[in-house]
């Protein structure tokens, strides 16, 4: 299983901080295989001394080693904590802030040649959803136009915005014939995120073709965090 954290603009240096310490403690104390991550915001970037199940990684970053690219961080700035782990196409980027398709591609094909751990983002907006499941795979299989799916270090989250930060979950159902239609066409592991919370975790864990999840607002409280992991675990 793979359980993410997504931080987004969220948490200090301070409290990231104090939250890896206790996250790592509760980690080391299980005997498992679980891959825990985590999304710190850029400004809490550090280098932790952490047991092997847990990586640290980048929620953003610019294409580039490093250059003038005003308010973004690049490789150099990474590398110096030894960091190697990306989210990338996260529908935040996309929806909100605007990134195209060839963007993501571009951060993609950068991130891939360096080597790193890519978590990258699908999901369908509501009114795509109320279209029908062709329509969802169409449009999820759009946003894979230009991405090697045969790269050794990369994992899928499929998120559906309609169910980001908005107390929606989609139903197992919908989740499970999502997934398997998404199986048929990537070997990579594949994450389920989307208003996920200590109360449905094991649920969604236990979905056909689930690998893991990324979660965003119930995984800022490192207490919650630690019990998903822990079911996780029992699974």
């Amino acid at each position: 299983m793979i359980i993410a954290a997504n931080f987004k603009t969220n948490h200090t240096r301070k409290s990231t901080k104090e939250y890896i310490e206790t996250l790592d403690k509760y980690v080391s104390s299980l005997k498992n295989d679980d891959s825990v991550l985590v999304f710190p915001p850029s400004t809490a970037l550090d280098k932790f001394n952490l047991t092997e199940n847990i990586s640290i990684g980048v929620q953003n970053a610019y294409p580039v080693e490093k250059g003038s690219f005003t308010g973004e961080i690049g490789l150099e700035q990474i590398e110096e904590f030894k960091i190697d782990t990306t989210l990338i196409g996260h529908s935040e980027r996309r929806h909100v802030l605007g990134e195209s398709q060839d963007e993501v591609r571009e951060k993609y094909t950068f991130f891939k040649s360096k080597g790193f751990q890519i978590v990258y983002c699908i999901g369908e907006p509501k009114e795509v959803r109320e279209q029908g499941i062709e329509a969802v795979m169409a449009y999820n299989f759009s946003q894979l136009e230009g991405i090697d799916l045969e790269y050794e270090n990369l994992i899928i989250a499929y998120e559906p915005v309609w169910a980001i930060g908005t107390g929606l979950t989609a139903s197992n159902e919908q989740i499970e014939e999502t997934l398997a239609l998404l199986k048929n066409k990537i070997k990579s592991p594949i994450l389920y995120g989307g208003s996920v919370k200590v109360a449905n975790t094991k649920e969604i864990l236990e979905i056909k073709n689930c690998d893991g999840i990324l979660v965003g607002t119930a995984s800022w409280d490192v207490d919650a965090f630690c019990q998903m992991i822990e079911i996780a675990d029992n699974i």
